[in-house]
């Protein structure tokens, strides 16, 4: 048991690791553990809709693919250029003292083949949570975010997730609640306003 709580102990240091890509960016900011959050959702919402997919392994594969960050730290591309990251090792290495270790392992080294489908699938849901925030960065006035976004879809594998991406495109991402409804924002949510 001791080695399991070490091992939640320490995938919990995601929450404080923070993604680096975004220092480059300019704005925006998250942690590991944030983008796995919406990552995993995004697994789970492309799988559902690929019936020969596996879903349990869509939705583990890609919650368990930045574990060895927690070890490692998180590299964006420039960093990669200078720092090699033993992954493998850093995943390895907490695995192999807990009774499902090999399951992370292995859907580890499956997320990072690409080869099935269930890899392209959370190899989408990875790259279109971060296209959702990029979209979010641009919607807020983040002009170099337009030329990340443009990179980021050509990274997509599944037809679905790029279908998803063109959607995310051309969609506010405040529609959701904001809906640009005048009488909503001069008269409030009750219409308190309406009367002075």
């Amino acid at each position: 048991m001791k080695k399991i709580v070490n091992f939640l102990f320490e995938i919990g240091m995601l929450k404080k690791t923070p993604r680096t890509g975004y220092q480059f960016l300019g704005t925006g900011s998250e942690s590991v553990a944030e983008h796995s959050f919406r990552a995993t959702v995004i697994a789970y919402v492309l799988a559902k809709n690929h019936k020969e997919a596996d879903i349990q392994k869509v939705v583990l594969m890609t919650l368990f693919h930045d574990f060895h960050e927690a070890k490692t730290g998180d590299h964006n591309y420039v960093n990669k250029r200078y720092v090699d990251v033993d992954e493998d090792r850093a995943v390895s290495d907490f695995a192999k003292n807990l009774p499902f270790g090999n399951e992370i392992v292995s859907l580890t080294n499956e997320f990072n083949s690409m080869r099935t489908l269930e890899a392209q699938l959370s190899q989408d849901a990875d790259q279109l949570d971060f296209i959702l925030e990029l979209k979010r960065q641009q919607d807020i006035g983040n002009k170099a975010a337009a030329q990340w976004l443009h990179y980021s879809v050509k990274r997509l594998i599944t037809d679905l997730a790029k279908n998803m991406a063109e959607e995310i495109l051309h969609t506010d991402s405040s529609d959701w609640w904001f809906k640009r409804r005048e009488e909503l924002w001069v008269n409030g949510p009750d219409g308190i306003y309406k009367n002075k």
